[in-house]
């Protein structure tokens, strides 16, 4: 086994590209509840939103910027974020006016919700069971 074999991965954070980062992390803070990062760049270009350990990278890229992989394939998610308790997210982000695309339910053994998000980013929020372990 090599020294690289022992490395641990700490977390991951996905890069959505998006026409508007100031639009879309206020979007985020508001109705999604993450934290916003500073902003990057002058005029801004980037930043971190984060919620908890969950972290998510916004760029704005010349429009039109965000390209849901629900374009190309209808049964796929653009991110999935684990969460402790997704009932409770559910009414949280309705509240907030999220699109709820599926509220809360059963999906192959874990409860699962989705979310579009203000660029058409197609989020699931997936129940942990027996959080924290």
């Amino acid at each position: 086994m090599t020294d690289l074999a022992k490395s641990v991965f700490l977390e991951a954070a996905p890069f959505l590209l998006v026409d508007d980062v100031v639009k879309s992390g206020e979007y985020w803070r508001d109705v999604l509840g993450f934290n916003l990062g500073r902003y990057f760049g002058n005029p801004p270009g980037f930043t971190i939103m984060q919620r908890n350990t969950a972290r998510v990278m916004l760029r704005q890229a010349k429009s039109p910027a965000a390209l849901s992989n629900t374009a190309r394939l209808h049964e796929a998610l653009d991110l999935y974020i684990w969460v402790s308790d997704v009932t409770a997210l559910h009414d949280e982000l309705k509240a907030r006016g999220a699109e709820i695309v599926n509220p809360p339910e059963v999906e192959d053994g874990r409860n699962e919700m989705l979310v579009r998000e203000l660029n058409g980013y197609l989020l699931c929020f997936g129940e942990v069971r027996g959080w924290p372990y």
